[in-house]
């Protein structure tokens, strides 16, 4: 019991702070009412059972908290007037029971906050994650991240946003930023940058949770949908990338029957339902990507060709330096190491600073045989990462081709 009560205040806190903020406006205010709404859930619930409408519930006993805090804050401030006009006037009409997670996303998104910002933001609020939890996820002191999500509340409160759908020119982009958020706290859980972990599983699982969210409530958009099946695809791979000791293994030499089988059918199902309808964006191209790797039996199965095509057709559509040296390497691995080496050389001005070009290049110099060359980048690349596991593996490789254990 206690454990389906546990699932389902995760599944009700963000449409409750939803709901609470639309009708109130107050966004401190509401999660702290809100906070204590599900405190008293969790106690009563496991011993009185489940209310018939346990949402209903848990706004009712948010909205009469907030109605408590915002009165004593009324007592301390002296500010009857003003707290009146945007709560007590209202207060005998019901909060509407609807689903506002949606929403909360957008206003936890707003373009006008940097994108550390949106993400402590999204988690905290819409993701539930406590302030240190999040802050022990990205190597930071808890105060930091304390003040980090203060100033993006404050500064959506100050801008005064109302709480609804966006009214932009081009909605999608809005629903852009949304995305990429979750794209970006996907990848910092699946391979962090930093810390001695190869992965944070907590983000990546809350990263797919949202983004089922966002999912079924916009069931027919593609690119929702393929953002949630690259998640899938990637995370399916997970439980065979790292060794008993946390070391990481590449996917060419993973056990594949390690690969969880059901995310992988769920992720294909998902882009193979998605691609036909309407244009198609980037996370589908990286979801398409994704399932050639996952249907392929092995390493040496991999049908590179149709992953270097559709390389190229996102390096068309969404052109940055992350896709082209994606791109690369599957030139490399149909067309050989040179052809690959060669376009990496556009690449250096853009990702001098960056360890996966210099890893790539690496691995494609020892695929070329030039086992000086590729140790040197190896090394290289090791002193530009702050993740350990992936330091431990460059230097492996390094001392590898210094013992000269390469391929000749």
């Amino acid at each position: 019991m206690e454990h389906e009560v546990e699932d389902l205040l995760r599944q009700c806190a963000p449409r409750v702070l939803g709901a609470l903020v639309r009708r109130y406006g107050h966004f401190d205010a509401a999660e702290d009412a809100v906070q204590e709404a599900l405190l008293a859930a969790a106690v009563q619930w496991p011993k009185e059972g489940l209310p018939d409408n346990p949402q209903s519930w848990l706004i009712t006993v948010a909205s009469r908290r907030l109605t408590d805090l915002l009165r004593a804050q009324q007592a301390r401030q002296r500010r009857e007037e003003t707290v009146a006009q945007w709560t007590l006037q209202d207060a005998d009409r019901p909060v509407e029971d609807s689903d506002d997670t949606l929403i909360l996303l957008f206003l936890c998104c707003h373009p006008s906050l940097s994108a550390a910002s949106q993400i402590a933001l999204t988690l905290r609020a819409v993701g539930g994650l406590t302030t240190a939890g999040i802050a022990r996820a990205f190597l930071v002191p808890e105060s930091t991240m304390t003040r980090r999500i203060t100033r993006a509340k404050q500064r959506i409160k100050d801008s005064g946003l109302p709480f609804r759908m966006p009214s932009d020119s081009d909605p999608a982009e809005r629903l852009g930023v949304v995305l990429h958020v979750l794209y970006l706290i996907f990848n910092e859980g699946y391979t962090t940058t930093s810390g001695p972990t190869l992965h944070r599983r907590e983000l990546s699982a809350e990263a797919i949770r949202l983004a089922r969210l966002v999912h079924r409530l916009l069931p027919e958009d593609g690119e929702v949908a393929g953002l949630l099946a690259l998640m899938l695809l990637t995370d399916a791979r997970r439980p065979a990338r790292s060794g008993p000791d946390g070391s990481l293994i590449p996917m060419a030499e993973q056990d594949r029957s390690r690969w969880d089988a059901g995310l992988i059918a769920e992720g294909v199902r998902l882009i193979s339902d998605a691609l036909p309808r309407g244009a198609t964006g980037p996370y589908q191209l990286q979801a398409a990507i994704a399932a050639v790797h996952d249907e392929a039996e092995s390493a040496e199965t991999t049908d590179w060709p149709q992953i270097m095509a559709l390389y190229g057709v996102l390096l068309r559509i969404s052109p940055n330096p992350m896709v082209a040296l994606n791109h690369a390497v599957a030139v490399a691995m149909v067309h050989g190491p040179q052809a690959g080496l060669t376009l990496l050389a556009d690449l250096d001005d853009q990702l001098a600073d960056d360890h996966r070009l210099h890893a790539v290049r690496a691995h494609l110099l020892e695929m070329a045989g030039d086992r000086t060359a590729a140790r040197a980048c190896y090394l290289a690349a090791a002193r530009r990462t702050m993740s350990l596991p992936q330091q431990r593996y460059l230097h492996a490789r390094a001392a590898r081709l210094a013992q000269g254990s390469g391929p000749g």
